[in-house]
């Protein structure tokens, strides 16, 4: 970012599990894939043993994202994609924040750019924003090699959705004047304001570390 405020771009940034989206994306459309492919739940105890891997600091953020999506080992983009837009059409809009999505519809209204960077798969979360369309989305990107899905890069959490805005706006001065989240990360520190979401959906002020 810029310290220069002259022709600055506004930004509100918002990640979306447990923040724009009141639930887990990863758990919720493991359980959808489970529905159309029931032998896809006996990866459940798989994804049981990564989060405690990651949560031992055992591996990192990008290796928990290729081991934890293996359910999807064996589905095309196409087809996950194809997934994805049923999935997103039973959860929205109903199992969204109303509070930062009213937010998200003013700051739209005002000409500000709205951009979600999420930690989740781009190949899944993507979908959600033909029904709710914004400037930009930024997660986790992938590429799949015909039988898993390989992280390119780094997953899209704390200073690497920072990279991904810079690398958006090329160059061109961008200030994040509102960001939301579900826990303490880089962007939050970035933004004029910021907002931690709480488990029952509520919306406190964050304070600055």
């Amino acid at each position: 970012m810029t310290e220069n405020k002259q022709d600055e771009i506004k930004v509100v940034v918002f990640d979306l599990n447990g923040t724009f989206y009141n639930k887990s994306s990863k758990e919720e459309f493991f359980k959808f894939i489970g529905k159309k492919k029931p032998h896809k739940l006996a990866y459940y105890f798989q994804m049981v043993y990564y989060k405690a891997l990651l949560k031992m600091n055992q591996i990192r953020m990008t290796e928990f994202k290729e081991n934890f999506f293996n359910y999807l080992d064996n589905i095309s983009p196409e087809q996950v994609e194809k997934y994805a837009r049923e999935f997103w059409k039973e959860e929205y809009p109903k199992e969204f924040n109303k509070e930062i999505k009213a937010r998200l519809d003013r700051y739209r209204q005002e000409g500000v750019q709205v951009i979600c960077a999420t930690g989740a798969l781009e190949v899944y979360v993507k979908p959600l924003f033909e029904l709710y369309p914004i400037d930009a989305v930024f997660g986790t990107q992938t590429r799949y090699n015909g039988e898993t899905y390989i992280v390119e890069g780094k997953a899209c959490k704390d200073e690497e959705k920072i990279k991904r805005l810079d690398k958006h706006f090329k160059g061109k001065p961008f200030r994040i004047v509102e960001a939301y989240s579900d826990s303490k990360e880089n962007i939050l520190d970035e933004a004029d304001r910021a907002w931690l979401v709480k488990d029952d959906g509520m919306l406190v002020p964050y304070t600055k570390s």
